[in-house]
């Protein structure tokens, strides 16, 4: 078990890897925790749950809604929840928006953490304090900078996800790797069976990692004012993706890593050889790197991106593995390099 501390404004997070479920009390008020979770957590795990309040919502994006918000909001009243309330999400990274986004506005605030369950909300979506919902369909447009008081990972309860929830959370790790660590992304490319037989030193050294560079990035720069898009490598083209296929997250994202690599190409900070050794660990690890959706629909859906800055993007791109920088590139651009993608075998179109 490692603990490690994220820093963010005058609020410190404690993020435990290879914690266990039964290990919460150590964490925990004796009183006024309200549970927030999804239907497949609470059916097999919900006996484990700490004796609160459970609020149970559906699974999947559909919940990271205003409206579901709202309707934990009526429930959070109706269970006499107030000031000194305290919101425990217990899931993946869904119930992970959902709760701190609840959590940073109910009373104007009140005290939260994560039991993190799959490996992308692990080694992602629960580190850094980000909270948000969506708002029809297109990702995090209403949310919030807020700190948890804890997240704690426990990579035993990644044995009851089916290996699809694996592969999506590894876009996420080797998004890390391509940000901070050459090491880790050789690593990973070297170590796929460990990996997916979820072997516990393999598996807490991936979460470790990605939390000590995402901690690292989020300690310098808390609310995105600069060296934290980085973390938003593959994300600009992966969201729109989701948005336009509806496909899991993590897969979108590594779609998008793959436009990241080729855009970084196509600029000239990033060589063909390396270019290829991404898109191909992407997808020896069975990550999609394509889509046959219109590259111009995917355009469209892009430029709705909150990351937007009037007729620009901060976009990431990738000048070598382990290695990231962010520029503002203008729509026009973009749009440019999108036009080369039809009727070619890249991100964007397949055949």
């Amino acid at each position: 078990m490692e603990t490690i501390k994220v820093k963010g404004g005058a609020l410190e997070c404690l993020v435990v890897v290879g914690g266990q479920l039964n290990q919460l009390h150590s964490y925990l008020p004796a009183d006024n925790v309200f549970i927030i979770t999804d239907h497949h957590l609470y059916h097999i795990y919900g006996q484990e749950f700490p004796g609160f309040p459970v609020y149970v919502a559906e699974p999947g994006e559909q919940s990271k809604t205003m409206e579901s918000a709202r309707n934990i909001f009526y429930w959070l009243m109706e269970k006499g929840a107030g000031r000194n309330a305290f919101i425990l999400g217990i899931g993946g990274g869904m119930v992970c928006d959902l709760a701190g986004f609840v959590a940073s506005v109910f009373m104007r605030g009140v005290k939260y953490g994560f039991v993190a369950t799959t490996l992308l909300a692990q080694a992602d979506a629960s580190i850094g304090g980000k909270n948000g919902i969506n708002l029809d369909g297109y990702k995090n447009i209403i949310g919030t900078f807020n700190q948890p008081a804890f997240v704690l990972c426990d990579t035993g309860m990644l044995r009851s996800l089916p290996q699809e929830e694996i592969k999506s959370g590894l876009a996420e790790v080797v998004k890390h790797a391509l940000i901070a660590d050459k090491n880790m992304f050789g690593r990973i490319a070297e170590n796929p069976g460990s990996i997916f037989r979820l072997e516990e030193s393999m598996i807490n050294y991936l979460v470790s990692r990605s939390v000590h560079i995402k901690s690292g990035i989020v300690s310098r720069d808390e609310r995105e004012a600069g060296e934290r898009r980085k973390l938003n490598l593959g994300h600009s083209w992966g969201h729109a993706v989701e948005k336009t296929d509806a496909i899991p997250h993590g897969k979108a994202v590594s779609i998008g890593i793959a436009f990241a690599a080729h855009l970084s190409e196509y600029i000239g900070c990033l060589k063909e050889d390396q270019r290829k050794q991404i898109v191909s660990l992407l997808e020896s690890i069975g990550l999609p790197t394509s889509t046959t959706t219109n590259p111009m629909t995917i355009f469209r859906a892009m430029v709705k991106d909150k990351k937007r800055e009037n007729a620009r993007i901060h976009f990431v791109l990738i000048a070598g593995i382990g290695q990231v920088s962010v520029e503002p590139i203008s729509l026009s651009e973009l749009e440019a390099f999108v036009q080369t993608l039809k009727g070619s075998d890249t991100p964007g179109q397949t055949h």
